[in-house]
């Protein structure tokens, strides 16, 4: 992910306080461009409708217990510090963090357990971390032994070594849309942070105009990487490339403080990665984040949502716990907020991807597959008003978020209380979206017959008390 901003985008609002330690809300790339592609304008519309995804950043780093990849990177370190027990000095440090591939062993890895749980919690897309930016390969790449696959990582000996094939496979059987998140920059790789110079932040460590063989070799690296994995693992529905200071310069914002850190020229020849993308997987989504044009088909808030709707296709990557990354004893969000967060989003038009971190033993925590059964409990009831969704004036007002269907003739109205124990009040008053007029109303979740009255475009309905209604009240009328 893209890490710590001092500042806050003017578009976002910064959910869950202390998550902001740890993550940066960046702004809405000015300047987006609609694909033209038919396929990917199709592709685009059939991902908005799925409004929840499953996201997964897993890697040799979770047997520490860590912020994944960042404590390689010299800067920002007072979110991120050396434990003194990894190494005493920073090259000490980086040896016994590369070391972890050979004792990486995740024999409880077991996809179909995940696949099932977030598919019954209502989650329809997968984005896997295939590589972050300390580059080690969670696939069977060709271009480097620094990956899961290696004879040097034990679990290279497990029939489901190729994580990412696993992943891909058990979640595209499930009916899941695929998403491959890949970063651009590679800590690990030497036409990267080239060892002749020390790395001073998350850029590359030399100027590419200076030497431009290396960068070259880079910009080579990078494209047979993503050609393996949009060639030889299935239909993949969203290449994910995070990662944003490998940009070319012209596209830096001086307005957004990480991108002021950018001083040299990183084009890693996007035009070309994306044609062999889409030669690849014609009509595959591809969010080249924060890095407006052609090749950001989505923009990506994190840890954040928008205080607005916005007109364009978005979503926003939020964490169960605290961490992107496997932290032990992580504080995982409630049911009711999770739910709550997800109501706020798709009110204003975008999706949720919710980042769960597995752990070193190829595992999610127990806690994990609780929440995931709570939601899919308030998903069975509710569902119908958030899958296949989009935003409609008034968005929210209050306590009180709506959703449209896509023909219009049905408005979802959800009340939520935000209180850590949610109790339906006795009526719930809301003002109908303009040139609106419902002839049919229900509450989801309860077969009684609902009482409500119209005023003007002002509609007060009752709940019955016998009502058990969790999270939230949703409302559901219809058009006739």
């Amino acid at each position: 992910m893209i890490r710590k901003c001092k500042t806050a985008a003017l578009f976002f609002s910064l959910l869950m306080g202390s998550t902001t330690l740890f993550s940066q809300a960046h702004n809405v790339s000015e300047g987006y461009r609609e694909p033209d592609d038919p396929l990917v304008v199709q592709n685009l519309e059939e991902w908005q409708d799925l409004k929840f995804g499953l996201f997964m950043h897993w890697g040799t780093y979770s047997q520490w217990g860590i912020v994944e990849s960042w404590s390689l990177c010299p800067e920002d370190e007072s979110w991120t510090q050396r434990k003194p027990e990894h190494g005493a000095t920073y090259n000490d440090y980086v040896t016994n963090y590369e070391n972890l591939q050979t004792t990486f062993n995740p024999v409880q890895f077991n996809p179909k357990k995940w696949a099932e749980a977030a598919k019954k919690a209502g989650m329809k897309y997968v984005v896997f971390t295939t590589k972050h930016h300390d580059g080690f390969a969670m696939f069977d790449t060709q271009e480097s032994d620094y990956k899961i696959t290696s004879p040097k990582t034990p679990f290279s000996k497990n029939p489901k070594a190729d994580v990412t094939k696993e992943i891909f496979n058990t979640f595209r059987a499930d009916g899941f849309k695929i998403g491959a998140y890949f970063s651009k920059p590679d800590w690990h790789s030497d036409n990267y942070w080239w060892p002749y110079f020390p790395p001073k932040d998350r850029n590359v460590n030399y100027d590419p105009k200076k030497y431009p063989e290396r960068w070259e070799s880079f910009k080579k690296f990078t494209f047979n990487q993503l050609n393996e994995i949009t060639s030889k693992y299935g239909k993949v529905d969203i290449l994910w490339l995070d990662g944003g200071w490998v940009r070319p310069f012209n596209t830096i914002d001086p307005k957004v403080e990480w991108q002021r850190t950018i001083k040299v020229e990183q084009d890693i020849d996007m035009d070309k990665i994306g044609t062999m993308a889409r030669r690849n997987q014609p009509g595959i989504i591809i969010v080249d984040r924060t890095v407006p044009g052609k090749w950001e088909n989505y923009v990506t808030p994190e840890q954040a949502v928008p205080e607005n709707a916005l007109s364009i296709p978005w979503e926003s990557c939020i964490t169960m716990g605290d961490s992107f990354s496997y932290v032990p004893n992580d504080r995982y969000k409630s049911s009711q907020k999770i739910i709550e967060t997800l109501i706020k989003i798709i009110s204003r038009g975008g999706n949720y991807l919710m980042n769960i971190a597995p752990g070193p033993n190829g595992d999610y925590d127990s806690v994990v597959y609780e929440r995931l059964k709570e939601i899919a409990a308030w998903m069975d009831v509710n569902g119908s008003a958030v899958f296949g969704t989009r935003s409609i004036a008034p968005y929210h007002e209050g306590q009180i978020y709506f959703t449209r269907s896509k023909d219009g003739k049905t408005v979802n109205v959800f009340h939520i209380s935000e209180s850590s124990d949610y109790k339906a009040p006795s009526t719930i008053s809301f003002t109908l979206p303009e040139q609106y007029r419902p002839k049919k109303l229900n509450v989801l979740g309860t077969s009684s017959k609902i009482q409500w009255k119209q005023s003007g475009n002002t509609v007060e309905v009752m709940i019955p008390k016998s009502a058990k209604l969790t999270y939230s009240t949703v409302i559901q009328m219809t058009e006739l």
